[in-house]
């Protein structure tokens, strides 16, 4: 097993502790700057029909407003995967980091609804940069196994937290303030975040020298993302039958295609053939699209039945959802420890089961719902999902060999964001209509869809086996 040595300590940082224990303060500052990530991807959502009203915004802007962030995310994700091999994991984490804040101070002060969906296209590429590189700096930082573990487990979760805290946060937010102060937010804690990178995360030198990327291969990477997500969103509007609409699903397959072809090609593949070899890898791909899509997607129609359907408020709504966040404080480091004494197939199964149940929930709903029948679902959605995550993560990274972690944390994400944005764009246009009648058909229809991915992702999870033998004390990384 290979330890990791910092060249340098940077100034301010204590003596390294044991391998085996977890590095506090630079995991504080790298699940900083993912927290912030992953709370972008909710927090907009309550904040929508005030930003429709505030900049004049149609229901096509206001899709891309949200779904915009996590199609440049998903889509850079692998490009940017191979930059922190190549370039450095720390430097590569602040350069995102760096852009992400600035991105979003663009966001609070758009003036149109244009600059806005700019603005998030650049928060969707200082993502993309900075997320891949804060799991390879987190592998970097705990070389033993069970601490790696611990780490990773706490990244994991901290999406839960976000996500969870996101409709929360905004709804207060722009009850009480305005929906600008909602992107304003990220702005200290993103200076606190670099901060504390700077000062206290170590830097190591890239692993030698490697050929470049292969760009061809990441823009057809991009167009299929890109035509899927746009395919999905104009559907609702234009009909599923519309040139635009067939033009991109026919285009995505066809890129995607194209890009695999490329890469196979490729001297520095960005998703190297390896990862790919055997069960584990890519059935934690798998259950990455599957997690996203089915919880992003079904939670964006949640805060438009709460907002739109039921005439509730930013801050109502907001606390409607809070019973979905409200046990991921127990649910995140629970599933870190379970993985670690049986591996991660358990808490992945348990919890995409139990999610699969509370999604399932809301394919009873009704515009005259009482809200205590809907609680039950909640916290069943957002347990299963919280549990889920952090296991899912490790498997994801245990099941890469230590060298090309990087590419692996790329591929993972961009796995997830992939789903969020095919979540987000394929209920939204299930549910488009206007009519009450066609949007609860939508709704219950996508409660089955979101239920079914949970249920096929538990099978996939089951079937990868005790992924995180590795995570136990005593035992070599693969």
């Amino acid at each position: 097993m290979t330890t990791y040595r910092s060249p340098s300590r940077p100034r301010g940082a204590s003596a390294p502790p044991s391998v085996s224990a977890v590095r506090k303060v630079p995991l504080l500052a790298i699940c900083l700057g993912y927290f912030l990530v992953i709370l972008d991807v909710t927090v907009v959502n309550v904040a929508v029909p005030r930003i429709g009203a505030g900049l004049g915004a149609g229901q096509g802007a206001l899709q891309w407003i949200v779904d915009g962030y996590t199609l440049v995310f998903a889509g850079l994700l692998l490009l940017c995967g191979g930059l922190g091999d190549r370039l450095g994991h720390r430097r590569v984490f602040l350069t995102g980091l760096g852009l992400f804040t600035v991105a979003s101070a663009g966001c609070a002060l758009s003036p149109t609804a244009a600059v806005l969906v700019g603005a998030r296209l650049a928060q969707g590429a200082g993502a993309a940069t900075m997320v891949p590189a804060s799991l390879a700096l987190l592998g970097a930082l705990h070389p033993e196994p069970a601490a790696r573990a611990r780490a990773f487990g706490v990244w994991g979760g901290i999406a839960g937290v976000a996500a969870a805290a996101g409709p929360v946060l905004g709804g207060v937010l722009v009850w009480g303030v305005g929906w600008r102060t909602v992107f304003l937010v990220n702005v200290p804690l993103g200076a606190l975040a670099v901060w504390l990178t700077v000062r206290r995360v170590p830097a190591a030198p890239p692993r030698g020298e490697r050929p470049p990327l292969d760009l061809a291969a990441q823009l057809t990477g991009v167009v299929a993302v890109a035509a899927l997500t746009a395919g999905l969103n104009e559907a609702g509007g234009r009909g599923w039958a519309d040139p635009l609409v067939l033009g991109c699903l026919v285009a995505a397959p066809l890129a995607g295609a194209l890009f695999l072809w490329l890469e196979r090609r490729a001297a520095a593949p960005a998703l190297p053939p390896r990862l790919l070899t055997g069960f584990r890898f890519p059935a934690a791909l798998a259950v990455g699209v599957l997690l996203n899509l089915g919880f992003y997607g079904l939670l964006f129609l949640t805060t438009l039945y709460f907002q739109r359907h039921r005439g509730w408020d930013p801050l109502a709504t907001g606390l409607a959802l809070l019973p979905m966040g409200a046990l991921v404080a127990v649910a995140s480091p629970l599933s870190g420890r379970v993985a670690a004494r049986v591996g991660t197939h358990v808490p992945a199964v348990a919890g995409l089961l139990t999610g699969a149940v509370g999604l399932l929930g809301w394919a009873a709903v009704g515009p005259h719902t009482p809200y205590a029948l809907l609680v039950v679902p909640l916290l069943l959605a957002g347990f299963g999902t919280s549990f889920t995550m952090p296991s899912a993560t490790v498997a994801a990274m245990e099941a890469a060999p230590p060298e090309v972690r990087g590419a692996a944390s790329g591929a993972f994400n961009a796995a997830r964001q992939l789903g969020s944005a095919i979540g987000v764009a394929l209920f939204g246009t299930l549910a488009a209509a206007s009519a009450t009648s066609a949007f609860y058909a939508g709704m219950r229809l996508s409660a089955l869809i979101a239920a079914g991915c949970f249920v096929t992702g538990a099978v996939l999870a089951a079937m990868s086996g005790p992924a995180a033998g590795t995570a136990r004390p005593g035992r070599s990384s693969p």
